[in-house]
């Protein structure tokens, strides 16, 4: 178990994991593929103090570097649900378990909201976790909604277990085998009765018993139940500290401006925080 488990390995995640570590504390970042972070796709960034005119790759890289030479541990992976127990909290990794007694949720912003059906077909044919649920589809037709840099990664994977995948996205993949067909589209609908039957992508109909929605990252409402929000914001006071007790948040999840040097503060603040608040853990348990 760690002592804080960091969700989001962007500049407010990296800054919150770097403090904790300065305070003596282990800790694991956990997040997805690089290219799907904010950070990494500005080509030039002019306002964070002393790196005037640096690329956003190259700040994101340094950030990383140092939270390793502080001996940060990383896990990649997509975080579907953290489960307050007790004094501890239990992050589902895909179909692994990693456990805390602190929480900092850098997750960014989820920019895009539940597809139409989606929500009514959880559990009913909707999945988020390929390595998870992709043995169910067996030898069956499934879908493959890429939004994450990783999800032709995963869309292989089910095709190498036997599913028959078909991967729609907006723009061209990386990555995907040339036996998987690809099928361009933006505006996506899940359709079915009581289960999942087809994904209607702009004007064509996609008949199949699954579909894969691949996000970078879950929205937070999502990932823990019962944490406050001001609009698609969380809510947290001057200690960067949640709704829920041993969860903190920090950058663009917690709202504008959605800048680094904001980000990189909050975190700070956050890991300092979720420090001190394992240290009363420990002294009163």
């Amino acid at each position: 178990m760690y002592d804080i488990a960091v969700v989001g390995g962007g500049p407010a995640g990296l800054s919150a994991a770097v403090q904790a570590r300065a305070r003596g504390k282990s800790v694991v970042v956990i997040g997805g593929d690089a290219r799907d972070n904010a950070l990494y796709k500005t080509r030039r960034i002019d306002n964070y103090l002393g790196f005037y005119g640096v690329a956003g790759p190259e700040l994101l890289e340094r950030f990383e570097a140092h939270a390793r030479e502080m001996g940060v541990e990383r896990r990649n992976g997509r975080v579907l649900n953290i489960l307050p127990m007790g004094t501890e909290f239990y992050l589902a990794v895909g179909s692994e378990v990693e456990q805390a007694r602190a929480v900092v949720l850098a997750t960014g912003v989820v920019q895009a909201g539940k597809l139409p059906g989606e929500a009514e077909h959880l559990g009913a044919g909707v999945s988020y976790c390929a390595t998870c649920d992709g043995m169910l589809y067996r030898n069956k037709e499934v879908v493959v909604i890429g939004r994450a840099a990783d999800a032709p990664h995963e869309a292989n994977y089910l095709r190498e277990i036997g599913c028959r995948v078909t991967y729609v996205s907006p723009r061209p993949p990386e990555g995907l085998r040339p036996d998987i067909p690809y099928v361009q589209a933006g505006k996506l609908r899940v359709l079915g009765d009581r289960a999942v039957e087809a994904v209607q992508a702009d004007s064509v109909t996609l008949p199949c018993e699954g579909v894969f929605i691949l996000r970078p990252s879950m929205a937070p409402a999502e990932l823990l139940p019962g944490l406050e929000l001001e609009g698609n914001y969380i809510r947290v006071d001057r200690n960067m500290a949640a709704s829920v007790p041993g969860v903190f948040a920090a950058g663009d999840c917690t709202g504008q401006p959605l800048q680094v040097s904001k980000a990189v503060g909050e975190g700070q603040v956050a890991g300092h925080r979720a420090a001190e608040y394992v240290d009363t853990l420990i002294q009163t348990g």
